[in-house]
């Protein structure tokens, strides 16, 4: 996870149609349904939808929520949905090089994938100051913003929908 991967828009289309593909097989209604939630749109386009969501907790179901509503949302929504997650408090190690607070493989596994696919992951500067940390100590993956209170206003102010749990 040391490296910076790129997104490739065409790598989440591929992915997400293979995805609607095999969920069709089941039934035709599912092939339907399948088609319908592709949301597919073209290189460069604009997404739609957006959306931000607060992660500011230690916990491992939560963060595994989180995740899967990600993971959901990339599902249903394909190339025409920006998602961006905002890690603060004790959320903040799920993007650290070296975690202050436990965060399991599967975590960590799960937000470098996410990212391969286009989200984005922010680091508050407020989270890492208050651990004595700068923002050389976020992964490569993740964005640093001064405040990741102000983040969610900025970006719901942007239009984004947002999540918290």
């Amino acid at each position: 996870m040391g490296e910076k991967r790129r997104f490739d828009p065409a790598r989440r289309r591929i992915i997400v149609a293979a995805g609607g593909v095999a969920a069709a097989i089941g039934s035709g209604a599912a092939l339907a349904d399948s088609a319908d939630s592709l949301n597919l749109s073209f290189p460069g386009q604009k997404a739609r939808h957006h959306i931000v969501y607060q992660l500011n907790q230690a916990d491992h179901g939560y963060q595994q929520h989180i995740l899967s509503s990600v993971q959901a949302m990339l599902r249903r929504y394909g190339s025409s949905i920006h998602i961006v997650v905002t890690c603060f408090a004790e959320g903040i190690s799920v993007v650290l090089k070296k975690p202050v607070r436990p965060v399991a493989k599967s975590i960590r596994e799960g937000v470098a994938s996410l990212h391969d696919y286009g989200v984005e992951f922010h680091g508050c500067g407020n989270t890492l100051r208050t651990l004595k940390l700068t923002k050389t100590a976020l992964l490569p993956l993740a964005t640093y913003v001064p405040m990741g209170a102000a983040d969610l206003m900025e970006l719901q102010h942007k239009g984004y929908a947002y999540i918290a749990w």
